[in-house]
C-alpha cells in the first residue's frame, strides 16, 4: 500500500500546475549531479524563498536553539543534518509556526513574517512533515490512521503536506520507516516538486540519502549553525566531524562473548496471515537480529523463557518472567510524552519502588538519575516532559525504563530509527554491553549496516516465513537481501 501511494503522489505532483509530463518525473530516479548543479545555479539567481537568521529558542534553562540560520531556494533540495539535540526539530517547529522564536528573523519572499501558529505558516506556503507521524485522518473509511504502520502513517503525512500546494516543503525524517524502493519513489516526488519550483528542506540521519537528494547542506551542532556548503563539496567523514565536533569512533563495537543457556525458545509460532512456522532460540550474551523488508511480517514472540512457558497475550506475565520490550514507535507505545523523564523511567518498576503501599518521588528520581547517567542522557531537568527531548534521548529513556528491571531478555524493535549517527553508536555500544553482561537480545531492524555490525546471528524473514539464518562470520548484505526478497542465497564465489 505504501508503494502504491507514493506512485500516486509522484503522478499527482508531475501533472501539477507547471504541466510537467508524468514520464519525465518517472525517468528522474533521483537527483543526478548535472541536474543538481543546474538547479543550484537557478536558485542562486532567484534568491531564497525563505530565510531564517540567528533564531533562538529556550525552554527554561535549556537553550534548544542558539543560532538557527538557513536559506531555502526555489527548485532546490536543502539537507539539514546534525546530532539529536542539535536544534533541528526546534528550527523546524519555528518554520512551521509551532514555536515563536525568542530572537532572530524569519523572512519569506523578501518580507519579514511572524507566525502566530501553524495556520499562519500554512497560509504563507510552508508545509511540514514532522519526524513522528501526527495523523488525525483515516486512510480508508472506518480505519483510524493511528492503527496504520509507521511507514503508512508517514506516507499519509506526505500526502497531507503536498495537498497544501506549498512553496516550501519541510520533510523531517520522511524515510525513517520506508523501504529502499519506497525511498526511491519519494526522491522522484521530491525531484518533481523541485522542477515545479518548490523549496524542499530534507532532514535525515541517513547521510547517503542527503547526498543522493540534496544540492546544499546545512550542518548544526549544539543548537548552533556550523556551516552551509554544496553537497558535492562534502563527504561523509567531513560532515560527521562537523556534526559532532570530534572524530567518530567505530560505529559498531563488538565484544566477543560465548553464548550461555537458552533464554528464549520459540517453536513453530504462527499467526494467520502474518507469520508462519517460526522457530528460533536466543541465548544469554547473544544478539540475534530479525531482518527483512518493512511489511514482511516482522514481529517477535515466544513459547518458553528460561525453560518455562509464557502465557499468550499477557504482557504483565512476560514482564514478571524477565522480558523487556522496546517498541518501534516510541512516542505512541513506549513513552507517556507529557510525563517527566523520572516518571517514564519508573513506569515499569513501580511494584519494586513501592514501600508500604506508597511510591516516593525520591525513589523514582534516584532510579531515573541512575539510568540517565548510565545511558548518557542529555536533559535539562529530570522532571522535564520527555516530549522536550530529542528522538535519540527519548529512545534512551525507553531503554532506561526497561533496563531498570534487569531483564533476562530484551526485545528491541528498530533501535536507532530516526536518531543521529553519534547516538546510534551509543545505542549500539549499550546493546553490546548488555550482551556482554549476559542479557539475551532480540533485535528487529531494517537497517542492514546495523544488522551486520551488531548481531551475532541473523534470522531473515520473507513474507512472514523464516527464509534464512546466518552466523556473523559468514553473512553479507547481499545474502540478507537475497533471502529477504525471496531469492536463493548464493555464496559469493
Amino acid at each position: 500500500m505504501t508503494l502504491v501511494m507514493l506512485e500516486r503522489l509522484g503522478r499527482r505532483v508531475s501533472e501539477g500546475p507547471s504541466g510537467i509530463a508524468g514520464d519525465q518525473a518517472g525517468e528522474d530516479g533521483g537527483v543526478g549531479a548535472e541536474h543538481a548543479q543546474a538547479n543550484g545555479a537557478a536558485a542562486a539567481r532567484t534568491g531564497p524563498i525563505l530565510s531564517l537568521r540567528q533564531a533562538a529558542k529556550a525552554f527554561g534553562a535549556v537553550h534548544a536553539l542558539v543560532d538557527g540560520s538557513i536559506d531555502l531556494y526555489p527548485g532546490e533540495a536543502h539537507g539539514l543534518v546534525g546530532e539529536n539535540g542539535a536544534g533541528k526539530s526546534t528550527l523546524v517547529k519555528i518554520l512551521g509556526g509551532v514555536y515563536q522564536p525568542d530572537a532572530g528573523d524569519l523572512v519569506i519572499g523578501g518580507e519579514p513574517v511572524t507566525f502566530a501558529g501553524p495556520g499562519s505558516a500554512r497560509a504563507a506556503g510552508v508545509a511540514i512533515i514532522y519526524q513522528e507521524p501526527t495523523l488525525g485522518v483515516a486512510l480508508d473509511p472506518g480505519r483510524p490512521a493511528r492503527g496504520l504502520s509507521v511507514a503508512d502513517q508517514q506516507i499519509v503525512e506526505i500526502a497531507k503536506a503536498l495537498s497544501l500546494e506549498a512553496r516550501v516543503l519541510v520533510m523531517d525524517e520522511p524515510t525513517a520507516a520506508l523501504t529502499n524502493v519506497e525511498v526511491d519513489r519519494l526522491f522522484n516526488v521530491m525531484a518533481a516538486l523541485r522542477r515545479r519550483g518548490t523549496a524542499v528542506l530534507f532532514i535525515s540521519h541517513r547521510l547517503d540519502e542527503v547526498f543522493a537528494s540534496c544540492q546544499r547542506v546545512t550542518i548544526m551542532r549544539d543548537g548552533r549553525f556550523v556551516q552551509t556548503a554544496p553537497a558535492d563539496e562534502l563527504d561523509v567523514d567531513t560532515m560527521i566531524r562537523a556534526m559532532i565536533g570530534r572524530e567518530l569512533g567505530a560505529m559498531f563495537h563488538k565484544t566477543e562473548v560465548t553464548p550461555g543457556e537458552v533464554v528464549l525458545n520459540v517453536e513453530h509460532l504462527e499467526r494467520e496471515n502474518v507469520f508462519y512456522d517460526i522457530s528460533f532460540a536466543v541465548r544469554r550474551g547473544e544478539i540475534v537480529a530479525l531482518a527483512g523488508l518493512v511489511g514482511a511480517g516482522r514481529t517477535a514472540g515466544s513459547v518458553h523463557l528460561l525453560g518455562k512457558p509464557l502465557p499468550n497475550g499477557q504482557p504483565s506475565a512476560a514482564m514478571t518472567a524477565g522480558v523487556a520490550f522496546v517498541p518501534e514507535d516510541r512516542r505512541q507505545q513506549g513513552l507517556v510524552m507529557d510525563m517527566g523523564i523520572d516518571d517514564n523511567v519508573a513506569l515499569a518498576s513501580l511494584a519494586r519502588l513501592r514501600k508500604g503501599g506508597l511510591i516516593f518521588r525520591s525513589a523514582e528520581r534516584k532510579l531515573a538519575v541512575t539510568w540517565a547517567k548510565r545511558l548518557q542522557l542529555r536533559y535539562g531537568w529530570i522532571h522535564s516532559a520527555v516530549a522536550t527531548l530529542s528522538g535519540g534521548n527519548q529512545q534512551k529513556v525507553v531503554l532506561g525504563k526497561w533496563l531498570a528491571r534487569q531483564p533476562a531478555l530484551l526485545i528491541i524493535d528498530e533501535p536507532t530509527r530516526g536518531i543521529d549517527v553519534g547516538t546510534k553508536a551509543e545505542v549500539h555500544r549499550i546493546l553490546d554491553g548488555l550482551a556482554a553482561d549476559g542479557v539475551a537480545v532480540l533485535m528487529i531492524s531494517s537497517e542492514l549496516p546495523e544488522v551486520l555490525g551488531v548481531a551475532d546471528r541473523i534470522l531473515v524473514l520473507h513474507e512472514g516465513r523464516m527464509a534464512a539464518e546466518f552466523d556473523r562470520a559468514d553473512v553479507t548484505a547481499d545474502k540478507i537481501m537475497r533471502a529477504a526478497t525471496g531469492q536463493a542465497v548464493k555464496d559469493a564465489a
